[in-house]
């Protein structure tokens, strides 16, 4: 099958060296398969992108010696595509409205008989009555919408994590300020560009299953995934401001090159010896997927 991969940043802050690190391995996953490498920005939450962020994470990706295809997409211009989507699952019978607000959540989940997966919704608003949920409606305070999962399990092989299987929970599709969901859009999205194979960060492992499962109700064919392990401080925590100069301006300001960075997250995953500076054509000479995951699975 073709592998055509994609790297998707969200514009709310300077890419740090553990985003740099996914770029440049979603970026070897395709371009040593002859495939496209798409970039596609994920701004659907306008309180908090900025535009001078997207400017500089595109910077730093042609700094670090990576290309992709065609013009760079943005979320923000595809909302008919969402709205679609949402218009074929609330036929089907699959959306509900919910009111519940975080703190009720995390209360009901925490309740005897609650959800039995941590972070799972537990199903508050869709047992609500006719009249119960139009009290809430009177009430003001908008809905976000959730699907139907009924507690289905999706099982699927990740090329770095090995099989993976997860419960999906009615989990939300569309916020209840009117922006959609991340699971939705990246599902959408992922199938119209074509994306055959998704690599990203193992934070997002957790939510695969839910979004496999979303894909089959839209009748859209799954890509396949590879989760690879963040790149972690000092203190083995997830890489974060705190830990110091782990963009690339802050490595500048430490006298490193993009270069020596790109050095630096090559010979993090076994492509480099420590201080050397291979350019990203002698690293797709070296790359094999399957070395990978020797190299780096969890």
């Amino acid at each position: 099958m073709d592998s055509d991969g994609r790297f998707a940043p969200s514009p709310t802050g300077s890419l740090h060296v553990g985003n740099l690190r996914t770029a440049l391995l979603a970026w070897l996953f395709a371009r040593s398969q002859d495939a496209r490498f798409l970039v596609r920005v994920e701004d659907l939450d306008a309180g908090r992108v900025r535009p001078e962020y997207e400017t500089e994470q595109l910077a730093d990706l042609r700094a670090l010696g990576l290309d992709w295809d065609g013009p760079v997409v943005r979320q923000s211009e595809r909302t008919p595509l969402y709205a679609a989507a949402l218009e074929r699952l609330d036929a089907e019978g699959l959306l509900y409205p919910c009111w519940c607000t975080r703190a009720e959540i995390r209360e009901a989940a925490s309740a005897p008989h609650g959800a039995s997966l941590e972070g799972a919704y537990p199903g508050t608003c869709l047992r609500l009555s006719v009249a119960e949920r139009e009290a809430r409606r009177a009430g003001g305070r908008p809905a976000a919408l959730r699907v139907r999962a009924a507690g289905a399990r999706v099982a699927f092989e990740d090329r770095v994590c090995g099989p993976v299987e997860g419960l999906v929970d009615d989990f939300v599709v569309r916020r209840n300020d009117g922006v959609i969901a991340y699971n939705l859009a990246v599902v959408v999205d992922d199938a119209e560009q074509g994306i055959d194979e998704v690599v990203r960060g193992a934070d997002l492992l957790d939510s695969t299953p839910r979004q496999l499962w979303l894909g089959a109700r839209l009748g859209l064919t799954p890509p396949r995934h590879a989760h690879v392990p963040l790149v972690l401080g000092s203190d083995g925590a997830r890489l974060a401001k705190r830990h110091g100069a782990v963009t690339l301006a802050g490595r500048a300001a430490l006298g490193q090159s993009p270069e020596d960075v790109r050095g630096e997250l090559a010979a993090s995953v076994g492509l480099a010896e420590p201080g050397e500076r291979p350019a990203p054509d002698e690293l797709l000479a070296r790359f094999e997927p399957e070395g990978l995951a020797a190299v780096v699975a969890p």
